[in-house]
């Protein structure tokens, strides 16, 4: 990862002291936090500790999690740090970084477009976007690439936006105009027939943006922001820079590494990076409780509210969203856990013995996130890190394969043919 600052360095055998819990009461958000919240959902304690665990095992400067049924929050957990060096705690403030999570607003606002009658899911995207015709295409098939197939990441196009660098701390986090972007074109290829099957796509989520700009003439950042995050009441949500009113609730990202002489320390990257042209694949900055609202849009089948309803329809109808949680490709199989992916309209859709859950992941610049729901149950639960460790062991594996299945037991309580 390149770093955009001077690197702080941390000896990782102090994380365990600057890492201790904290159970921190969050403050009323638009996801309303439950008055009396009673006993923590099914699965909670259990996510809570394997949390801890991993943390601990991983060097995790901080962590968040929540757990939203029926569109409150009913549990929230933070831990550890924001800012070590500025001795600021995570708390019901902090600002994450969401990574790929943003590749669903993307989705939702291509939808938002389909059931406007501006554009339709066969379209094929050279129409909108005709500089993909510099990558290099064995099949001769560029022009069969549907918008469906970039939404479902089966275009053929590779996965990082910029394959080319060599990690130094001068180069670009990410490709910073359009330009870069289609000048790399001619040394791409479609890595197999569109429509063939499923490879993650990272470049394939600014061209539908592109899409989304073209038809609306709007900036993809402006569009969101008008027409998903200030409806659903996400005020503190923003991409980009963060603004100077929201700096000081920004969270640092780190990562821990191997040393020259073998040791392992941590790197405080600083707050901000520049993610570039990359923005509507990874770009969403926002605090948990914006991220909880999300959640119970997505998985809450009607507001008590009718003007928040009828803001969440204005989004998009409930029908729709059904419609991008049908799966269309499996993604992949796990033998030892018996999991299994497959894929909506970018809303991953994971199999996991009885139970069944919905949502995304996000992996960048040091942050790490878990965005998972059932609309049946109207239950959901967000997991949240702002550090990265390239040297976890065994025990960190171990400890987030437990705290991965605490937390589908959360997103959904009841599996199938259960009682």
């Amino acid at each position: 990862m390149k770093r955009r600052y001077q690197p702080f360095r941390i000896w990782v055998a102090l994380l365990p002291a600057l890492c201790a819990a904290s159970m921190i009461a969050p403050v009323p958000a638009a996801a309303q936090v439950d008055p009396e919240p009673g006993q923590p959902p099914a699965g909670w304690e259990d996510l809570t500790g394997s949390l801890e665990e991993y943390v601990t095992a991983s060097g995790i400067v901080g962590a968040s999690a929540v757990a939203v049924r029926e569109g409150r929050i009913v549990a929230r957990y933070d831990l550890g740090y924001a800012d070590v060096a500025g001795g600021i705690r995570v708390g019901p403030r902090t600002i994450y970084h969401w990574g790929s999570i943003t590749k669903t607003l993307t989705a939702i606002a291509i939808m938002q477009l389909r059931d406007r009658g501006l554009l339709s899911l066969d379209d094929r995207v050279t129409y909108w976007v005709p500089e993909l015709r510099r990558i290099h295409d064995p099949y001769g098939a560029i022009d069969s690439i549907t918008i469906e197939m970039l939404l479902t990441h089966s275009a053929g196009l590779q996965n990082p936006t910029w394959p080319w660098t060599t990690g130094r701390d001068w180069e670009p986090f990410e490709p910073t105009t359009w330009n870069q972007l289609v000048a790399m074109m001619p040394y791409q290829e479609l890595l197999f027939r569109p429509g063939e099957r499923y490879s993650y796509s990272n470049p394939g989520f600014i061209y539908l943006a592109r899409i989304i700009e073209a038809l609306t003439g709007d900036a993809w950042q402006a569009y969101v922001q008008k027409n998903i995050l200030s409806p659903l009441g996400l005020t503190r949500s923003y991409f980009g820079t963060t603004p100077y009113w929201l700096a000081q609730d920004r969270s640092h990202n780190y990562d821990v590494v191997s040393a020259p002489d073998g040791a392992t320390e941590l790197i405080d990257n600083g707050a901000d990076f520049d993610p570039g042209i990359t923005i509507p694949n990874g770009g969403w900055n926002a605090p948990l409780e914006d991220l909880a609202t999300y959640a119970a849009f997505l998985s809450t089948t009607g507001s008590p509210d009718p003007a928040t309803q009828q803001r969440w329809e204005a989004v998009l109808s409930r029908s729709t969203l059904a419609e991008m949680w049908v799966p269309r490709l499996p993604v992949s199989e796990d033998e030892t856990t018996g999991r299994a992916d497959s894929l909506g309209l970018s809303f991953f859709v994971v199999h996991d013995g009885g139970r069944t859950v919905i949502g995304h992941t996000g992996s960048q610049a040091g942050y790490r996130a878990f965005f998972y729901f059932q609309p049946a149950k109207e239950a959901a639960v967000i997991l949240v890190f702002n550090t990265a460790n390239e040297v976890a062991g065994e025990e960190a594996d171990r400890a987030f394969e437990a705290m991965l299945q605490a937390a589908f037991v959360v997103a959904d309580p009841v599996p199938v043919g259960a009682r």
